[in-house]
């Protein structure tokens, strides 16, 4: 065949590819089943392999992946990416309705409503129509570059179907699709991989592979909901969604033009019902002043548009079975009820046990077993019982009582007065012994590689483990460990190195592995920041304690008691006397960030989270998990989520990891550089 025939043989195939592309992933109208799209997709891959001169940049056969990078570059986005205020009600929503209204001149306003996808904020550059560039949302001025990942996602047109020319930016969203996202984990766990929580951090890690040939596999999906820098291609928001879908993007095709408050709780009222049939996550409902003149109008504050505004639904709820009930064990001997469950999706995880907290909130709740229930993902992360379905119940459905025995070790369990957790109180529990071996050796704490969950419960089995001294009594062991099925010379040597490494652990690392009730690791390192040594801290009375900066009178009370209790002080004396000792606890280097707050979210680059929260700490500052009023900065990387909302909606001021980075590079706390966030 000739050459100019292969040419126009391979024009040819690419046209068709696209088309299909177009009719599948844009209008949901496919013309050819999977087998006719493969042997299409398959004789443009061996042609463009056997004659590689024919090949073009814009080919669907450049979605498949390309050799790893090293790393992500940056890239400034040409019109910043701003984040959207949040509504979390109707007096909100109507307080939105009737600031646009004022600000133009008091007359209805027409609002184009749009599905908040649950996924990452991308950014794309068009060249004359071909795709340059695609950058993550980043810090709202600056992103990471993962135009080859991008080349990978369904919905995602490397040449717009219309000639564009100049330069434009398409914005939009890349979402997981539920049913992916459950093949995804599904196959991770087959491979003893850790599974994603939801499908947004399946989405978001996906985009961020090195290897655009991983993220390939993951099936991603974009949804275009506006743009960035370029000439206006329309005079509405509605408008302009119309063209993105002329241009082959795939768009929201539930979104309406409405005007008032009633129609945009009727459409919010409808999706919040319709939520759990899509097959995508979606987390509100985003509405935008729908004329463009009236937009630039209205225009925007440093953080986000004056014309739009995101309503935020609450944790997605759905319903199952529960099987049965069980008591759980902890390390501190909390016994706890848990829910085992007909397999579920909720908030796009699947859920098969859910907490129940207390034998008090259960019986408050009437939940039984046989029950159909309503489980929710408290803040979308951890799975709860909401309540029974009464209408469902089965009239078999066994009331719970309280146990009155431990579950693993049978002993009688006791309850404080004024508390409501029921405890067992035998040291020697082997439920809350293993938990406790468990949280010592993990990475927050003192960090002993190859001692895992399965490797403890062997060796306390086997009687090489009793109690935290006996893992230090292990080196003594080594020629029986030798002799272990499945445990090899050189896993037994990293193991042993491990353990001798940790006895030198700092301080903070040391306490928080003691787990003690009521000390997490922030208050770990108050701890040591404040005594500086094991020594110190142990013989601290009450008073002494409760002077420690966020010590309380409950856990000063705690940690005073643990420290008195006769097994405990011989369980420290027995690992001194094995050579553990922890390194002094470090006085604040600086007093830079004293008195200031400080909550981390997102994915930063430069440093992890425990990282940068230690380095608040030495500067005098506090890391706290979750944003209130009295936090002072909230530090956003990219796929920032929950965390960077409340930040916008307290108007606590956001910065970038790099703007952080520079306070702490600085002699005094300048203004904070919020990015457009």
């Amino acid at each position: 065949m000739a050459h100019t025939d292969l040419e126009q043989e391979a024009a040819a195939l690419r046209s068709e590819i696209e088309r299909h592309n177009y009719l599948y992933y844009v209008l949901d109208q496919p013309v050819v089943d999977d087998s006719e799209y493969d042997r299409l997709f398959r004789r443009l891959v061996d042609l463009e392999k056997e004659h590689p001169e024919i090949a073009t940049a814009d080919s669907p056969t450049q979605r498949v992946g390309v050799a790893p990078v090293t790393a992500f570059t940056q890239h400034g986005h040409l019109v910043p990416m701003l984040s959207l205020d949040n509504a979390f009600g109707e007096d909100e929503l109507r307080a939105f309705d009737d600031r646009a209204k004022k600000g133009l001149g008091g007359d209805a306003v027409q609002y184009q409503a749009e599905l908040k996808f649950d996924g990452l904020s991308i950014s794309l550059t068009y060249e004359d129509s071909l795709l340059t560039v695609a950058t993550t949302r980043g810090d709202g001025g600056t992103g990471e570059v993962v135009t080859p990942n991008a080349r990978t996602v369904r919905g995602v047109p490397l040449k717009l179907r219309e000639h564009v020319p100049g330069i434009i930016e398409v914005r939009g969203e890349v979402v997981m699709y539920k049913e992916n996202f459950a093949q995804l984990n599904l196959s991770r766990a087959e491979r003893g991989e850790q599974v994603y929580a939801n499908p947004r951090n399946a989405g978001a890690g996906s985009l961020r592979q090195l290897d655009s040939r991983i993220t390939a596999e993951r099936k991603l999906n974009f949804f275009a909901y506006g743009f960035g820098a370029g000439d206006r291609l329309a005079e509405t928001q509605s408008g302009l969604l119309d063209k993105c879908r002329a241009l082959g993007f795939a768009v929201n095709e539930e979104r309406k033009v409405l005007c008032g408050l009633p129609e945009m709780m009727a459409y919010l009222d409808k999706w919040r019902e319709k939520r759990p049939s899509l097959p995508f996550g979606i987390d509100g409902i985003v509405f935008k002043v729908n004329n463009l003149d009236q937009q630039e109008t209205l225009g925007a504050t440093s953080r986000g548009p004056r014309w739009a505004i995101a309503y935020k639904f609450a944790a997605e709820q759905a319903f199952t079975k529960l099987n049965r009930i069980f008591a759980q064990v902890g390390r501190t001997g909390a016994v706890t009820p848990v829910a085992d469950l007909e397999a579920v999706i909720v908030g796009g995880a699947t859920v098969t046990r859910a907490t129940l907290h207390n034998y008090e909130d259960l019986h408050r709740k009437d939940v039984r077993e046989g029950d159909t229930v309503v489980i929710q993902r408290a803040g979308d992360v951890i799975p709860e019982v909401v309540g029974p379905v009464l209408d469902k119940r089965p009239v078999d459905a066994v009331i719970p009582e309280p146990p009155t025995v431990c579950p693993e070790c049978n002993q009688p369990l006791s309850q404080v007065a004024g508390q409501v957790a029921l405890l067992c109180t035998n040291k020697q529990c082997p439920a809350q012994i293993a938990a406790k071996f468990r949280h010592f050796v993990s990475r927050g704490a003192m960090d002993i590689e190859g001692l895992g969950e399965k490797i403890i419960d062997r060796f306390l089995e086997l009687g090489y483990l009793t109690d935290l001294p006996s893992i230090y009594t292990l080196k003594d062991k080594e020629a029986e460990l030798m002799n272990l099925d499945r445990m090899g010379e050189l896993s037994i040597k990293k193991l042993l190195s491990g353990i001798e490494g940790s006895k030198t652990r700092p301080l903070h690392k040391f306490i928080f592995g003691l787990g003690i009730r009521q000390v997490g690791d922030r208050g770990a390192y108050e701890l040591a920041s404040h005594f500086r040594t094991l020594e110190k801290l142990r013989h601290a009375d009450y008073d002494q304690l409760k002077a420690v900066a966020d010590v309380g009178p409950k856990t000063a009370s705690e940690i005073w008691e643990w420290f008195e209790d006769a097994n405990n002080r011989a369980m420290l004396d027995q690992m001194l006397d094995l050579g553990v000792k922890p390194e002094e606890g470090a006085a604040p280097e600086s007093t830079i960030f004293e008195g200031k707050t400080f909550v981390f979210t997102g994915t930063l680059t430069q440093m992890t989270r425990p990282e940068a929260e230690a380095l608040v700490l030495k500067l005098g500052g506090k890391a706290a998990g979750s944003v209130s009023k009295q936090t002072t900065y909230v530090v956003a990387g990219p796929a920032a989520g929950s965390k960077l909302d409340k930040a916008i909606q307290l108007d606590i001021p956001v910065l970038s990891e790099q703007d952080f980075l520079n306070m702490v590079d600085s002699e005094e706390i300048a203004g904070p550089g919020t990015l457009g966030l």
